[in-house]
């Protein structure tokens, strides 16, 4: 007894499933393999650039920590996260401002008793 014959319609079938295979396994595995890792990047910098990386290293590790630590706390409300830091951000602006005017307020306070100490006058 002979074997059936396969169509032309069944090994292009097959065929198109061989070849999304290969696209679909063999892309991402062939952009791993091309992309340098982050050691090799940083060796690829000049020295200039590597120590003053390595300086700031401590720096951004502690801005991604608080910025995590921020964002755990926004998600703790009930509102989107978005919302909840722009909240936050327009209360660390009023407060900033509050600050800037008491530091205005001191400074003249400050000149204005330097004039009374050394007898001018405050309306100049």
């Amino acid at each position: 007894m002979t074997p059936p014959r396969t169509s032309h319609r069944e090994k292009l079938t097959t065929g198109f499933f061989h070849s999304g295979a290969v696209v679909c396994v063999g892309g991402p595995a062939f952009t791993m393999w091309l992309t340098p890792t982050d050691e090799e990047l940083f060796k690829r910098y000049n020295p200039e650039l590597q120590k003053r990386s390595l300086e700031r290293r401590y720096e951004r590790q502690k801005e991604f920590d608080d910025f995590v630590v921020q964002l755990k706390e926004y998600s703790k409300s009930d509102k989107p996260i978005w919302i909840v830091q722009q909240e936050a951000e327009q209360k660390r602006k009023e407060e900033r401002l509050r600050q800037d005017a008491a530091k205005s307020d001191e400074a003249k306070a400050r000149q204005e008793a330097m004039r009374r100490e050394s007898g001018l006058s405050s309306s100049t």
